[in-house]
């Protein structure tokens, strides 16, 4: 039985997306950031290559994830999520990373 997982976006992908703050997705176990960011492109395919590469996959530079207050975007894209985010007790945050100088 899929997992129900939270995902929270930042306001620019809620709009390129045209949803609101939190998206509910059904993703089968595994719970990894890869099964979710899945979802999540199969979901809302205007977000696809906003998040990540359309060809490689991997994260782009700007963009960070966060699961139950933990950075995770350094992990590796199929380690699993935390139980409290597969069981959506806690949401999987897609955050815009803020660059200074």
């Amino acid at each position: 039985m899929p997992s129900r997982i939270r995902v929270i976006l930042p306001s620019h992908l809620q709009a390129l997306a045209g949803v609101g703050r939190e998206v509910l997705l059904d993703v089968a176990a595994p719970v990894t950031q890869c099964s979710v960011l899945d979802a999540l492109e199969d979901r809302c395919p205007a977000l696809r290559g906003a998040i990540r590469d359309h060809l490689t996959h991997q994260r782009r530079p700007m963009v960070r994830f966060f699961a139950c207050q933990e950075d995770v975007s350094h992990e590796p894209p199929d380690a699993l999520l935390p139980d409290a985010v597969a069981t959506g007790d806690e949401p999987f945050y897609v955050v815009g990373a803020i660059a200074g100088g």
